[in-house]
């Protein structure tokens, strides 16, 4: 079943998170708390949005995957979009479609509200993934290329403020 978290489901996605984490060999980068996790979502004024997949087990219902996202806008289009921050599905429940029904209920709110656009990152090595979203006929922006600043270097920038 897919369904819009609720913050019952924050210890669930916490661990997803570090799942995925895990698997981008990222883990050490990795610091959220479920505390922060359930303020981005259920907050006064919630900045992020989750979907779960869950699956009947033997001691009742479990979360097995996940799709996080927020609303973006493109100035082009002038509407709102949907990018997908996170998407994770458990080793041992990938194969069975939640993949695609997380990204399908993610594209039918996007076709239902009028937004234009529902996008993400894979990394380049993620060849698994890579193959399943072009399986879905989604195209790589490779025209693009993505900027972070974090750290050190954010903190310098932030002291230029004229």
């Amino acid at each position: 079943m897919i369904r819009r978290a609720t913050p019952t489901d924050v210890g669930a996605i916490t661990g997803l998170i570090y799942e995925l984490a895990e698997y981008e060999k990222a883990r050490h980068e990795c610091t959220v708390v479920p505390e922060q996790i359930e303020a981005a979502l259920f907050g006064p004024e919630p900045a992020a949005f989750a979907h779960v997949v869950e699956v009947p087990a033997a001691d009742g219902p479990t979360v097995v995957g996940t799709a996080i996202w927020f609303r973006n806008f493109s100035t082009w289009d002038g509407v709102h979009g949907i990018y997908l921050e996170d998407l994770y599905v458990t080793p041992e429940h990938r194969g069975a479609g939640y993949g695609t029904a997380l990204l399908a209920t993610l594209a039918e709110e996007c076709v239902t509200k009028g937004y234009t656009r529902l996008a993400w990152s894979v990394l380049n090595w993620n060849t698994p993934s890579v193959g399943f979203y072009e399986s879905l006929d989604a195209v790589a922006q490779d025209e693009w290329t993505t900027y972070r600043l974090s750290g050190d270097a954010l903190a310098a920038l932030a002291t230029r403020v004229p």
